[in-house]
């Protein structure tokens, strides 16, 4: 499968394929299972792994260790959907090493019970929750609705010394709307439960926490990263994403994307969009159409036949269908052994709101994604859908086909909007791909079990340290360290999602993006610092400076790596190597000293730009510059604020204040913000 010269690629990702995340140890354990299982004693664990890395199973080892030596009496384990609480049917765990087996009695999985989850209709399944509660039984699997109405049904005191499971934890929000979130808070607050979150997206994909900063505090976190588990793959060597634009009907460009041989998703557009054609169906007989002849319908499976060009008969999933009988038969053929052993069984799924979060086919070689997502984590769920390790199955890809923003059109500021959105995308899985980072201010000494290289730690040199787990540890003259215990968490474990916060906001990657002259400072210091207040409004502003500090040096330093290793796009492939960790040492070894300063001045967008620049039509380019540079924001009074204490920093530094005719831009810009306050502050007067 070569990379498709109509795809503009944004991430080549090539793991070292060594296959330790696939290799089980003497207790059957696969390397994020064990780690999970090394935090077995917390009463509140949250694991945050990529699909297919077996958080299921994690989660079985655990209940049953909490079960039998932590005094918990029951297990209950909720799943966003029924069709995902297969995941945790009964699994002979002895016959791999374990000194247990995972058992759930048919009548405690409710996902297979019949009903819908409906308050008015699901009062058999809060009934059984009881029971199950009042019986010698130990385990229970049930849907997130089901747990909800059984918990303003029972109350908070009938989970007493239960492990409540939740599975996909980015469902669940701290807003005051969130009825799983709000009873969740009132576990935490009673104490007397145990709580293990899981989740394979690394953001919720909105502006609202999962869990408010006490209660998240509370929890230990286990974190696998997607670095980790592609490195550990034994098939998977290569993963690429990136996106294609089109004018006019979607269905004529996606022939151009389709490729009968490669394993295929394509995920339609929901009908409410812009980018649907307004009939379901006939988009998926025009996909079907690009494919091949339609032969006619297995009867058996209810897969469609289609001839190809080249002569072979393929099999398609039709999950677009609203026929009930038609449906249901094809979802229950594609959940069959045969699906899971047999490569040959369906070559192209196509489906509309289906086939995402929990569906498990490892064959899947591309996700193809028609119009823009609005949560980057269902970005995330449906890139998990190719990221499965399978025999021969040695390239995977990701991609989004998007409209094209066009001079002419009526919409074009919605699709630079969709656009935009869809480099924030791909800005955010570089940065779910990369390697977690530990950053310490200059010459502070060597971390446990990390690798310098042939000479070691050298103090005074710059020092790039890697360890088993893949993390680097990185060295920044004048960083400032953390300071308080949330702070420290959020550097450790969340710089992700304030990196999120920072890529996902229009007006930062409009201006970073396209505005020729933007000051990077503007961007690093202002913009991102206005977002840490506003996410972490609780910290002290040391703590506040030190977040922001190591989240820009964490995309920073992403995206130099990307630049530094990236050759020239030679018919749509990369020709420069992609190892990350190269490029990442390449960037810091050019540099005399990595200092925040420095880092601070590097425009982080710079290198997306310049990919952009080289895969993407000129003309469109220009015509996006034009748009978004023809409404550039004026300087807010907020702004001159936060660079007027930008400005007191720089005269305690330099013993002057910033000069508004400097050669240097940022200080410049400093030099503004001061001028914006003394003039507002003499209006105010005039008009006092």
């Amino acid at each position: 499968m070569t990379q498709n010269a109509d795809i503009i690629p944004t991430v080549t990702f090539r793991p070292a394929g060594t296959g330790a995340s696939a290799k089980p140890n003497e207790l059957g354990m696969r390397e994020m299972q064990a780690r999970a299982f090394d935090k077995r004693g917390e009463q509140y664990l949250l694991i945050k792994s990529p699909p297919a890395s077996g958080k299921s199973r994690a989660l079985m080892f655990i209940a049953l260790d909490k079960l039998t030596n932590q005094g918990v009496k029951k297990a209950i384990v909720c799943v966003p959907e029924r069709s995902i609480g297969a995941s945790f049917n009964s699994e002979p765990l002895s016959k791999h090493g374990f000194w247990a087996d995972w058992e759930v009695a048919p009548q405690w999985n409710l996902c297979n019970a019949p009903g819908a989850d409906d308050p008015k209709v699901a009062k058999s399944k809060v009934k059984a929750v009881g029971e199950f509660l009042a019986s010698d039984a130990r385990v229970l699997v049930c849907t997130h609705a089901t747990f909800r109405f059984a918990f303003d049904e029972l109350g908070v005191e009938a989970f007493d010394d239960a492990l409540i499971a939740i599975d996909e934890f980015h469902h669940v929000s701290a807003d005051a709307g969130n009825r799983l979130g709000a009873q969740l808070a009132q576990l935490i607050g009673r104490d007397k439960a145990h709580i293990v979150a899981m989740t394979g997206s690394y953001f919720r994909g909105d502006a609202i926490p999962v869990l408010a900063p006490d209660d998240e505090a509370k929890f230990e976190t286990v974190t696998y990263t997607y670095y980790e588990q592609l490195n550990g793959y034994q098939y998977l060597k290569v993963l690429d994403i990136g996106y294609s634009f089109y004018t006019g009907p979607y269905t004529d460009k996606i022939s151009a994307l389709l490729d009968p041989t490669v394993k295929t998703i394509v995920h339609i557009p929901s009908v409410n969009s812009r980018e649907s054609l307004k009939d379901k169906h006939r988009e998926a007989e025009d996909i079907m159409g690009h494919l091949g002849e339609w032969q006619g319908v297995d009867p058996e499976t209810g897969f469609h036949m289609l001839k190809t060009a080249g002569g072979a008969t393929i099999r398609v999933a039709d999950l677009v269908d609203d026929d009930a009988s038609k449906r249901d038969r094809v979802v229950a053929s594609l959940k069959s052994a045969a699906a899971r052993s047999d490569r040959d069984f369906v070559d192209v799924i196509i489906a509309l709101g289906m086939a995402k979060e929990g569906f498990d086919w490892i064959w899947c070689e591309h996700a193809l994604t028609v119009g823009y997502r609005s949560s980057l984590t269902e970005i995330i769920q449906i890139i998990g859908r190719a990221t499965r390790d399978a025999p021969g199955k040695t390239r995977a890809r990701f991609t989004n086909l998007i409209a094209e923003p066009a001079a002419d059109d009526p919409l074009v500021v919605d699709a630079i909007n969709d656009y935009l959105k869809a480099i924030a995308a791909s800005l955010l899985m570089e940065q779910v791909l990369a390697p977690r980072f530990e950053f310490t201010p200059k010459d502070a000494g060597p971390k446990p079990g990390f690798e310098y290289g042939p000479d070691g730690y050298q103090e005074g040199a710059t020092n790039i340290g890697v360890n088993s787990q893949g993390q680097m540890h990185f060295e920044i003259k004048g960083l400032k360290l953390p300071t308080s215990i949330e702070a420290t968490r959020i550097c450790r474990e969340d710089l992700n999602e304030v990196i999120a916060s920072f890529v996902q906001d229009k007006s930062i990657l409009e201006r970073g993006m396209f505005d020729t002259e933007v000051v990077p400072e503007e961007l690093t210091q202002l913009k991102m610092g206005k977002i840490i207040r506003e996410k972490f409004p609780e910290l002290s502003d040391e703590d506040q400076e030190a977040v922001r500090q190591h989240a820009i040096a964490a995309l920073t330093l992403t995206q130099q790596a990307k630049a530094a290793m990236v050759g020239d796009v030679v018919d749509g492939e990369f020709t420069g190597s992609t190892a990350f960790i190269d490029g990442v040492r390449k960037f810091a070894l050019s540099v005399t000293d990595l200092d925040i300063d420095l880092i601070d001045r590097v425009n982080p967008f710079d290198a997306t730009y310049a990919v952009l620049a080289k895969a993407m039509d000129e003309k469109t380019l220009i015509q996006v510059q034009a748009i978004i540079n023809a409404k550039k924001e004026k300087l807010t009074y907020e702004d001159a604020r936060m660079l007027a204490e930008r400005a007191l920093e720089f005269k305690r530094e330099r013993g002057r204040l910033p000069s508004l005719t400097a050669q240097d831009a940022w200080e410049r810009k400093m030099a503004e913000g001061i001028a914006f306050l003394q003039r507002h502050a003499a209006k105010a007067a005039a008009d006092g």
